[in-house]
């Protein structure tokens, strides 16, 4: 047993609560992160320095209205993804409790092919280069990644498999033994590192300037990321460990790792210039 567990913090789900009306810290986490990347991503859209100089294939008034796309491609994607993915008997049995969100149960693949799709579709319809939004969007992932993960653990879920370090926690739903605070593992990679590396990608390298490049970095670096928190995290109990003991977050991140690396490898060998948008 470790020298010391670390209590998990007593926090009340919710907010503020008005008869049957409640808000709950779970979604204010969602709304926080996709709320802060949208406004990340407006900012990417009007650096010129980032760009041509002809400036962005986009306007930040686009990315304004691409935000509602979004809003939708996540939560619908990320919903639709769990149910499939990881909890698909329950919800046969009770169908009513896939609009039930707030109970928790959002799958990241799940929202990021929704995401996609929102993101293929919407730049059609304005007629901007589909590449150049992934990467804009990509660089702006992480922070709804960061208050995401925040949520599940505020929410006491996808905790942590048992373990005796110093800062392992008692979950209410995870039995009497502490285990890994594997959210915030999550947090730190897919959200803090994982931004700086795609501002690095961004401001230093100047990789907006070669499409798919940063949508690459971003798939590279989120499969890695899960893979190694996966190791930590406590496995579905409905659907353990499959073959050769991977779990489903690591069978769904490999996919990831490929096609980033054939992103960046199909990214153009020269920056465009100002005659060529992406």
């Amino acid at each position: 047993m470790p020298v010391l567990v670390l209590p998990f913090p007593s926090i009340d789900p919710i907010l503020i609560e008005i008869g049957p009306f409640a808000i709950r810290w779970y979604a204010l986490a969602y709304i926080a992160g996709i709320f802060i990347g949208w406004w990340y991503a407006k900012r990417l859209a009007a650096n010129q320095r980032l760009w041509t100089p002809a400036g962005a294939p986009m306007k930040p008034t686009d990315i304004d209205d691409f935000v509602v796309w979004a809003a939708l491609g996540i939560i619908l994607g990320g919903r639709v993804g769990y149910v499939l993915f990881y909890d698909l008997q329950r919800f046969l049995e009770d169908p009513l409790q896939i609009f039930a969100v707030w109970n928790g149960g959002m799958s990241f693949h799940g929202g990021f092919v929704g995401t996609t799709l929102a993101m293929v579709l919407f730049a059609r319809k304005r007629g901007i280069p589909t590449w150049s939004l992934f990467d804009v969007v990509a660089a702006s992932v992480p922070f709804g990644l960061l208050f995401g993960r925040l949520a599940n653990f505020l929410n006491g879920e996808l905790f942590g498999r048992s373990s005796d370090v110093a800062w392992a926690m008692v979950f209410p739903t995870g039995g009497s033994g502490p285990r890994h605070p594997s959210q915030l593992y999550e947090a730190a990679l897919e959200g803090i590192v994982l931004f700086l590396v795609l501002r690095l990608f961004t401001h230093r390298f100047h990789r907006l300037l070669y499409p798919s490049y940063v949508s690459g970095v971003f798939c590279v670096g989120y499969g890695c990321s899960r893979i190694f928190v996966e190791f930590f995290r406590q496995p579905d109990f409905h659907i353990g460990y499959l073959a050769g003991g991977l779990t489903m977050g690591m069978l769904l991140s490999l996919p990831m790792i490929l096609i980033g690396v054939f992103l960046m490898v199909r990214a153009p060998r020269h920056p465009l210039t100002a005659g060529q948008q992406a």
